[in-house]
């Protein structure tokens, strides 16, 4: 039976210094704009970083660069829109590198629908996701679950433009007071960063949640269910823990 379905070449990375990953980014986006690769998802974890976007607000980064240091934390002033976040294990990562076709192009669009993905993939959990109409990413009341920055790359081949950068969904116990003490995530004073496991009280490994996320990605954004059979190469993740729905 023939599909109008697109391909989607997804893989899934324990974890990978976010140098290394900006690359790959960067260098994929070239090659899905010349039609060289498909459209892709990366998913992965990072060392402790922090990113600052392109805001680029000094004054939210809280450490000195001796308590960096002591913390092993690196910090990239990167290319995405938004303010400083955090990333670092316990928390997944995913990087969608998409051909957006300039024909009836909604930007704003494709950030409520990364939103969505993760907000219907919660409520899988009886966990109810939802927006703050100020700010991006995915909110479980006051408390921010999810951060979202992109950056769209125009085409230098034909008509629009490729995505990079993407979705962080915090998933270990506290990972807020252990990541993000050290700045004002997005810049935002007046709400909490939560995680899914301090939310829930199930400890899902960050792998078994990108497992979970990737065919509500396909649903939504047009591609055939992916092949999982070789995605997980590695047999566990540093935070292998098991987990399952209430």
């Amino acid at each position: 039976m023939t599909t109008n379905l697109k391909q989607l070449e997804a893989s899934y990375t324990p974890l990978i210094g976010y140098a290394e990953a900006w690359e790959l980014q960067k260098a994929y986006v070239k090659q899905i704009d010349k039609e060289e690769r498909r459209e892709t998802l990366l998913l992965l974890q990072h060392p402790p970083t922090y990113t600052v976007g392109s805001q680029r607000h000094p004054e939210h980064l809280l450490y000195s660069d001796e308590q960096l240091a002591e913390e092993g934390i690196q910090v990239f002033h990167i290319d995405r829109g938004g303010d400083i976040t955090y990333h670092g294990p316990g928390q997944l990562v995913g990087y969608p590198l998409l051909y957006l076709d300039a024909a009836g192009l909604d930007l704003h669009g494709y950030l409520r629908q990364l939103e969505q993905i993760i907000i219907d993939w919660l409520a899988g959990y009886g966990i109810q996701g939802g927006r703050k109409p100020e700010y991006t990413g995915v909110w479980v009341g006051n408390a921010k679950l999810a951060a979202i920055g992109v950056k769209f790359n125009k085409c230098r081949t034909r008509r629009g433009f490729v995505t990079s950068h993407g979705f962080a969904l915090n998933l270990k116990a506290g990972i807020g007071e252990e990541g993000f003490r050290g700045i004002v995530p997005c810049g935002i004073q007046e709400y909490d960063v939560t995680s899914f496991t301090d939310l829930t009280g199930i400890h899902l490994s960050v792998r078994q949640a990108a497992e979970e996320l990737i065919p509500y990605f396909c649903r939504s954004f047009g591609f055939e269910a992916a092949d999982l059979t070789n995605l997980f190469e590695h047999p566990t993740d540093a935070d292998e823990q098991g987990g399952h729905k209430q």
